[in-house]
């Protein structure tokens, strides 16, 4: 941003930096001038005025360009003693780490010395309010002694410990910093936590920073008490402990922050629609004078976005002569992300709101777009700028979140497989004990093991699927397959193997298509549902637009990318453009997106199975046509689903009389026999039951698979040799290919390791009954998948061959000259006059293409008149 002379001027630090100290001077002349303050107030013999807290150590927050109404604290600390020497005794340097005591270690671990420190803050209260500071720590460090202790036991020295005194503990082995709170134990826990809770909402910027350093303290204390420790307190100060409060009683909505939520904690959830790169905050600047001779060198800290560069150097006296050094400054890392309201949470006929935050060191790169997160932070509102290079500033101020602590809300949907993702995976934002956390994992596997151990189960997990729709269980028992999927290869240099399945439901309307697409999007990880008809190729893949802080363009994530290691569902298949559906040849089979637009050239991950529905061509499914005829699809695109499912309305008596009493059972909500209720599993089994086989079941061939799996494929070659020995195309590779992804599904589904019989004899089943049905000649009855592949049959193709050679057979027995014209009419009367069998006229005029492309004949435009060459 530009700088008026003599001032360099940048965002100041967010909400989770706290790892350098406030300016000195600044603390220095705040800290005066409240104790002149309160000085002279004390000579009137009046009340000593509320003081302000001094900018705290190590910021976490953004940047205020303003001063506010209310003058109060931005900034946080760890530190016990920077707080005391601004708060507790008026006249101390917020800079300063002696007045008051305790900052040390060992201080912190006297108790005696904590209550006269809490004594010490009685008369300091936050300014413009009553909450008294001493009050506040008192109600918080009892809350960490005394929430959740244990009884003494021998076995276990910790025993007795409470619950975040363990969590500090195993914070300091592991060389962590930051302690995860949650908010419901704290106002449950007595009356003077139930006011800090309050407390908290309203002030987090004053009462986060008593929390740190109550943390910090209590830590310091359990280091010097613990001889089993393998850390110990550095140089004698208090560990830096940063708090993430989270757990709300209550969350507000996005379009629901109003002007009196700013510099309140708040808790919104959402769908991460954009994740930045990471952003250099410039924390402290360095500064060298550039006289010969002199090198004298100065730090300057951010003081709330602005960085004042000294006008003469404190040793040579020059002017102007101080100039930055970049690569001796300190930075902060910081990200932007985006978050927008889920579709279930948006009201009828309203758009999404979309709100932007701000994470700051550890948080950096904690999310991903297409993530569901639920974020705790500061709302604040800072003012903008009419113009770059003028001070002017806009009456409308623009809102963020500065985000305190992430939480992922997927519980209702499957865990997302990333495989890659070990080393640097975020961990789970949790404050949980190891004990305690081994205890629910215990839990889950015990649950699971019972789901496995259901007698049939591969049945009733697919009945669980869409319990409201009838029948369809051999199109259910495919997309569970779907939901479990195949295990990715990396085959090293010859590339990668997808295990994505991916789904295609064709058939008449109201077949249940589209309900099954919405079960499917509820319960799959990072699922995106959208419509053929309003989708497009950028809305699919990535769109560019302009970053709001540096007017650079960026690429948003689509529908394909936000839905990576998902399921993107795509209703009204057929209704889309040719040029939406060209993208998606690369995604279903290489799992990328290859972007080159507005100067951006990269290459975007797409690891998503795609589950598709179509409607035919003339609303009902003419069984005497192909599917590429139905649903007007390009071969090269139906080849790449794993299965094709015909979803047909069948006219049966006693099948129709069964699914009407199950529609009308539905309407009763007492009525016993609702399928709802008669579900083996509900919805939240089988995802937790999925979403384990997902993380912990890689399933590999045994050779006994391996074999029935080159034999079950060699058998489907086979079956296409027509009468006379004519072979047609009935298995592809990528039919192979097919097979292992369903038989790997299958066994996970059963936790198995390993692949087996009975994986590839169900895979096989499921290609026989979906993909291969789909291809069968409604002429001759036999598989033949060059419907698929070219949307004609090895049948057809032969008929128009010998239709081909029969017209020319014609036209040489008429011995026309070169240039005669005639009609197709006069034409297809001449072949019925020497053929028993009539000519059908869809063939001839293919046959009259080949002819046309061979230089035979020349057919006109219209297709109605053909010239002999």
């Amino acid at each position: 941003m530009p700088a008026t002379p003599g001032e360099i001027t940048y965002r100041a630090p967010q909400s989770s930096s706290r790892r350098s100290r406030a300016s000195e001077a600044g603390s220095r002349a705040s800290s005066q001038g409240r104790a002149a303050a309160a000085a002279a107030a004390a000579a009137a013999g009046g009340a000593t005025p509320p003081l302000t807290p001094a900018p705290y150590d190590g910021a976490r927050g953004s940047d205020r360009r303003l001063d506010p109404a209310t003058p109060i604290s931005f900034d946080r600390t760890p530190r016990r003693s920077d707080v005391r020497g601004d708060i507790g005794q008026p006249g101390g340097d917020g800079g300063s780490s002696g007045g008051g005591g305790g900052g040390g270690g060992g201080g912190g671990g006297d108790d005696d010395d904590d209550d006269e420190d809490d004594e010490a803050d009685d008369d300091a209260v936050i300014w413009g309010t009553t909450v008294r500071v001493g009050d506040a720590t008192r109600a918080f460090r009892a809350f960490v002694r005394g929430f959740g202790a244990g009884v003494p036991s021998a076995a276990d020295p910790h025993a007795q410990l409470a619950k975040y005194q363990r969590v500090l503990l195993e914070l300091a082995d592991a060389q962590e910093t930051h302690v995860n709170v949650d908010c419901q134990e704290v106002a449950n826990f007595s009356r003077a936590c139930a006011r800090l809770y309050e407390q908290l909402l309203k002030y987090p910027q004053e009462i986060i920073p008593l929390m740190d350093m109550v943390m910090g303290e209590e830590l310091s204390a359990l280091l010097a008490t613990n001889p089993t420790s393998d850390r110990d307190p550095e140089g004698g100060e208090a560990p830096r402990v940063q708090v993430r409060v989270f757990n709300l009683r209550s969350a507000n909505s996005i379009r629901l922050l109003e002007p009196r939520h700013i510099d309140s904690l708040v808790a919104i959830s959402g769908m991460v629609i954009r994740a930045s790169a990471v952003i250099p905050d410039m924390r402290v600047a360095f500064f060298a004078c550039t006289t010969p001779g002199c090198g004298h060198t100065v730090r300057v800290e951010n003081d709330r976005g602005r960085i004042d560069v000294p006008p003469i150097c404190p040793s040579c006296n020059a002017k102007a002569s101080l100039a930055i050094v970049h690569n001796r400054s300190v930075f902060n890392d910081k990200q932007l992300i985006k978050l927008q309201e889920t579709p279930e949470s948006v009201p009828d006929g309203e758009t999404p709101h979309t709100i932007t935050l701000y994470a700051h060191e550890d948080l950096v790169d904690a999310v991903v777009p297409g993530d569901r997160v639920r974020i705790t932070g500061i709302f604040r509102a800072l003012p903008s700028r009419l113009n770059p290079r003028m001070r002017n500033l806009r009456s409308v101020f623009r809102s963020f979140v500065d985000v305190v602590h992430v939480q992922k809300t997927e519980k209702g949907r499957l865990a997302a497989e990333d495989p890659g993702a070990t080393e640097g995976e975020f961990r789970p934002l949790v404050a949980e004990d190891s004990s305690a956390l081994d205890g629910a994992l215990a839990a889950r596997r015990a649950r699971v093991q019972a789901v496995a151990d259901t007698p049939d189960l591969y049945a009733k997990l697919a009945h669980s699927m869409a319990p409201s729709i009838w029948e369809l269980d051999d199109v259910k028992k495919g997309l569970l397959l779907q939901l479990f999927g195949g295990a990715n290869k990396d085959l090293g240099p010859h590339g990668k193997s997808r295990g994505e399945i991916n789904v295609l439901l064709c058939g008449d309307p109201g077949t249940s298509k589209s309900q099954l697409l919405g079960y499917v999007n509820k319960i799959s990880p990072r699922g995106i549902y959208t419509s053929g008809k309003g989708s497009s190729a950028v809305g699919l893949t990535a769109y560019v637009t302009r970053d709001p802080d540096t007017r650079e363009p960026v690429l948003e994530s689509g529908a394909l990318v936000l839905s990576d290691r998902g399921i993107c569902c795509i209703d009204e298949f057929d209704k889309m453009s040719d040029s939406t559906r060209s993208i998606l040849h690369e995604v279903m089979e290489q799992q990328t997106i290859s972007v080159a637009k507005a100067g951006i050239i990269c290459t975007l991950n797409a690891r998503t199975s795609v589950l598709a529905s179509a409607n035919p061509l003339e609303s009902r499914y003419n069984p005497r046509l192909s599917v590429v005829e139905n649903v007007q699809l390009p071969p090269t695109l139906l080849s790449r689903f794993d299965l094709i499912y015909l979803v047909l309305d069948r006219c049966d008596a006693e099948s129709d009389r069964r699914l009407a009493n199950h529609i009308v059972s539905l309407y009763f909500d007492g009525d016993e026999r609702s399928a709802v209720a008669a579900a083996p599993f509900s919805r939240e089994q089988l995802t937790e039951y999925i979403s384990y086989a997902k993380s912990q079941i890689q399933p590999e061939l045994s050779d006994e698979a391996k074999e029935l799996l080159v034999a079950g494929y060699t058998d489907m070659r086979r079956q296409g040799v027509l009468a006379g020995g004519r072979k047609v195309i009935t298995a592809t590779p990528r039919q192979l290919e097919s097979l292992i992804r369903l038989a790997e599904a299958h066994a996970r589904l059963f936790l198995r390791t390993e692949v087996v019989a009975e994986d590839v004899e169900e895979a096989i089943r499921l290609v026989n009954v979906a993909t291969q049905r789909a291809a069968t000649d409604p002429s001759t009855g036999t598989i033949d998948l060059d419907m698929i592949h070219t949307g004609k049959t090895a049948v057809a193709r032969d008929a128009v061959a010998m239709l081909k050679t029969a017209v020319q057979t014609w036209l040489t027995n008429q011995a026309f000259e070169s240039g005669h014209k005639l009609t197709i009419g006069e034409l297809e009367k001449g072949l019925d006059a020497q053929s028993d069998m009539p000519v059908d006229r869809a063939d001839l005029l293919n046959a009259l293409g080949q002819l046309t492309n061979d230089g035979v004949v020349d057919m006109a435009r219209g297709r109605r008149t053909l010239t002999v060459l």
